[in-house]
This record gives structure tokens, sequence and C-alpha cells, in this order.
């Protein structure tokens, strides 16, 4: 009987370390503690069992980077054993098994290890075997970030390299990152970061790398800490040469001005420092130097005729130039202040030219009409058309040529001399040319209405 008792306990045993019963019994809230140097930390645990049926023996343990590994704590639910050189520095809390350490130091670094053995009264011979592991890392605040850069001086894009340098005082395992006007920085062609970041090389500068830098610490156990801002001043240009006025009329490089106007001429560049300006007159094949600085002053009057100019914009520091070159040219642009652009203008001629244009082809065009067709005679003469010619359909005078071919004799009637000629081939007909009182023709001899035979006539 009881061998087969025995036999029982051990399928049983076996069953629960199978399907994982143990995890029901403890729990730990965390598995990584991130301690700070000098104050204490829990390694809590979290018992699910009730601990008047159970009987547990345990200890726990740790093991350091170095992989020396010590006892700690030697215990049951009646006892407990501290090791001699931690008493002062551990404590154990009865009965949830937890491990307080006391003020921390480096060498409480490294992994803390619970052994638990669980015997419930109820089933003698059962035996749950609990383990589990716990890190502890012991850090200390970072102190406020002092921020170096190398070289001190500015410096000229493209010629010089700049080394950005980030360190604490104190502070453990410190995380450093890189942010120019408010926005991180990450790696890229130009941008080299040590392993840790705490280094930032910029080989080479460019204008874009100007601004204002600094660096932010931080670790486990302290938030991100600001550097003071620093400035990194890069010398370069110039770019964007640009000359502008506000008067005249521009079109490309050709500015045009009024007679007798006074026109002024700025000469603009993107450069760092600012650049130094020369204006410059190009007339017959020679240049002559006009006045220094971004601005100039011209006179149209003293101009004969178009004259090429030039600004030359020189930085001092870079030892770069750059050139813009424009033509100046007096020509009439009317009165008053009104500007208009050249596709403007062209429009507002064009169109005054066609508006013209029609005008004069409609007046001519009514003229021709009153002097040829005499509308009022016209519709005098149909009006006193017998009804039945009215009615008749209405010819053009092409239908067939054969009834206006023939020879005609001038033949004068007394009446108005004013009266003016038939028109709109009303003078086929004699009775329309006799109502008209003018001008006729009397058909003497009619030609025979063959068409072949009169051609040949």
């Amino acid at each position: 009987m009881e061998a087969r008792r025995r036999t029982a306990l051990y399928v049983c045993s076996v069953l629960f370390i199978l399907t994982d019963v143990s995890s029901e019994f403890i729990h730990l809230p965390s598995s990584i503690h991130h301690g700070i140097e000098g104050k204490s930390v829990l390694l809590s645990v979290e018992t699910l069992f009730p601990l008047d049926d159970v009987e547990i023996q345990g200890t726990w343990s740790h093991t350091r980077p170095s992989g020396i590994r010590t006892t700690l704590v030697t215990f049951t639910k009646e006892t407990t054993i501290t090791d001699m050189m931690y008493r002062n520095h551990l404590l154990f809390r009865e009965p949830n098994v937890s491990l307080l350490i006391r003020e921390l130091n480096e060498d409480d670094e490294g992994d803390y290890h619970l052994n638990l053995n669980i015997a419930f009264h109820n089933k003698t011979g059962l035996v749950i075997k609990e383990e589990r592991t716990v890190h502890v890392t012991v850090d200390v605040p970072v102190s406020t970030p002092v921020i170096e850069k190398s070289p001190s001086y500015p410096v000229v894009e493209y010629k010089a390299n700049v080394t950005w340098t980030c360190s604490v005082e104190i502070g453990t395992r410190v995380v450093f990152q890189w942010l120019r006007d408010n926005v991180a920085l990450g790696p890229c062609d130009r941008y080299h970061f040590s392993q840790d970041n705490s280094t930032l090389l910029i080989s080479p500068v460019r204008k874009e790398d100007k601004g204002t830098y600094y660096c932010v610490a931080s670790n486990a156990v302290s938030q991100g800490r600001h550097s003071r801002a620093m400035e990194l001043n890069v010398y370069y240009g110039p770019y964007n040469l640009e000359v502008n006025s506000g008067q005249g009329l521009r079109t490309g490089e050709v500015f045009t001005i009024n007679p007798g106007e006074l026109v002024f001429f700025e000469c603009q560049a993107d450069s760092n420092p600012p650049n130094s300006y020369v204006w410059i007159s190009k007339s017959r094949n020679a240049t002559q130097v006009i006045t220094e600085g971004p601005r100039m002053e011209v006179r149209s009057y003293r101009l004969a005729q178009a004259e090429e100019y030039l600004c030359r914009a020189f930085n001092n520091v870079t030892q770069k130039q750059n050139e813009a070159q424009f033509t100046l040219v007096v020509a009439s642009l009317g009165t008053g202040k009104e500007k208009h652009n050249q596709a403007g203008s062209s429009f507002s001629t064009l169109a005054a030219i066609t508006v013209c244009s029609l005008f004069v082809i409609g007046c001519m065009l009514l003229f021709f009409l009153r002097i040829n067709c005499h509308p009022k005679r016209v519709l005098m003469s149909i009006y006193k058309r017998p009804l039945s010619e009215q009615k008749r359909p209405h010819r053009s005078g092409h239908e067939d040529a054969t009834e206006d071919f023939g020879i005609y004799e001038f033949v004068s009637i007394p009446g108005k001399m004013e009266s003016a000629q038939a028109s709109c081939r009303s003078l086929a007909r004699l009775e329309s040319v006799q109502d008209m009182h003018t001008t006729i023709y009397d058909v003497i001899r009619h030609v025979p209405e063959t068409p072949s035979h009169s051609l040949l006539m």
C-alpha cells in the first residue's frame, strides 16, 4: 500500500512539473530593477498560495558580473539565516520571501536568484520547486552635460572640420543625443558619431551646418539633461547674387527707365560675413568702377545710349566672388506711376490697333454702301413695283447669263439728274429701270440663244 502511495505522489509531482503548474505559486512584478546608488531597492515576490498549508525552504543568491556566485540568505517559514557580510545590507521580508537591498553600491549589480521549495501538508511527499532570477543595475544620475567645440573659432565652409564633444562629471551608462536648432541629428555622409554618441564630427562643414547646437545626456535613472547652447558660425558665399530696382521696367537683364528719371539699384547676395560690392560700367570695350557699396544711383539724362553695368560681390573671408550683369536703356514709358510688364504693354498696344482698324473698316463700308446702293431709293423702287413682280423668285443675276448677253444702246431720259445708277442687277428689266428715272441701256439686238455661236461671233 505504501509503495502505491509513493508512486502516485511521484506521478503527481511529474505532472505538476510538466504542466508548469509551478508558475501559479509565485510571481515577480519585474525581472529588471534599475537602482540608484546610495538608495534601496526591493526585489518583490508575490506568493500565490496559503502559507499555513505549506512548508517552504529556499535561498537568495547573488551572481556578480564577474561570475562569482554568493548565497546571501537561507530561509524557512520559521527561520532566516543571512550571511554575516550582508547582515546589515540585506533584509529578508517574511512571509512573502521578498528581499530588500539597502544603500546600493556598484558591487550590488548582477543577477539575484530565488530558489524555493514548497511542500503541501495535505499532499505528503509533494514538493514544488520554484526558481526566479532578477537583474539589478546600479546607476548614478547624470549631471548637467558640458559641450565643447573644436576649433572654437568660426570656420570656412568646405575648408574645415568641426568636432563636438559632450561629457558629464557624474553618471553611469550615459546616453548622449545631439540637436541643432531643436532638431535631432543622426548619422549621414558628413556626420560621424562615436560609439556612445558623446562625440560628433562634421566633415566638411557647409553652410547648412550653421546654427545652435546642444547635447542631451540621460540614463535609466535620470531624465535627459540639456547642456548649454553653443553657436556654430560658418563663413560662406556669396550665393544667389541679384540686382533689383523699384523703378522703371525690367525685362530679363534689361532695365528701361524714363528720360530724366533718377534710378536706384540694389545688389544683394547671401553671404557670411556680408560682401563688399563694386559697381562697374562697361562701354566701348572699356570698364570703369562707378561706386562701391550695395546701392548705386543713375541719372538717366547722362545716358546717351544703352549702357551695360555689372555688380560684383566679394567675400573677404572665403575669397569668393560673384557677378551680375544688366543693361540700362532710356526710353519713354509714359506718364504716371503705373507699372506694366512687357507682355501686358504689348497686348494693350495690339488691342488698341485692332479696335482702330475695325472702326476705320466699318466706316469705309458704311460710306461705300451709302454711295453705291442708296438704301432709301432702293426701298422706294421696291415699294412701287407691281405685286406680280414683287412675288417673283429672287434672282442673283447669274442663273442664266444668256439673258444678259446682247448689245446695249445709251439712251438719255429727261428726269432727275441727281438720281443714282441702278444697281442689284435691276437693269435687266426695262420697266424696273424706267421707274427709277435714270440712265438706261436698251437692247438693240438680242443674241441668239445658242451659246456656242454667240461666243464665236
